[in-house]
């Protein structure tokens, strides 16, 4: 009897501890979905680009996506952006996705303008670049390393 009385002790230890540490590691990364004004993109392609992402200006995370869905008449995908709320971009920063190295995820990153406008809540970027997936970059090379030989 004492035995499983010990056992279910330290069992409760050990969740307490899994917790605490997941509690931890999560509100010390940058996983967490960032609050704030509310824009959107549309681009042709967004591979792999999934809600949680980050949105980046200068390798920092300043929000992330928030949704994504296909606008049913230009058939564009359209990406629900949340900005911080302190981060005011001028309506001709470059929009674009980029990855985290070859095996990495996909981000959306910023490359702000020089507008004196700037996008507000709601707001929509028109300056967007799609991303080139890892397929059509070897396809590239391919056909270069091809064209060379002959």
């Amino acid at each position: 009897m004492r035995r499983s009385v010990i056992e279910t002790i330290l069992g409760a230890v050990v969740l307490l501890v899994a917790g605490f540490f997941l509690t931890f590691a999560y509100s010390n990364t940058s996983i967490k979905t960032v609050d704030g004004y509310q824009a959107t993109a549309r681009f042709n392609a967004i591979d792999g680009l999934t809600i949680g992402s980050d949105i980046r200006i200068g390798g920092v995370k300043v929000g992330s996506v928030s949704g994504q869905h296909v606008d049913a008449e230009m058939y564009q995908a359209v990406v629900e952006l949340s900005i911080q709320d302190r981060i005011r971009l001028p309506e001709d920063s470059q929009i674009s996705i980029s990855s985290n190295g070859i095996l990495g995820g996909k981000y959306v990153k910023i490359t702000p303008g020089s507008s004196d406008v700037m996008v507000e809540n709601g707001g929509e970027f028109s300056n967007t670049e799609d991303v080139l997936s890892m397929e059509d970059l070897i396809g590239r090379a391919i056909f270069l390393i091809n064209e060379d030989t002959q």
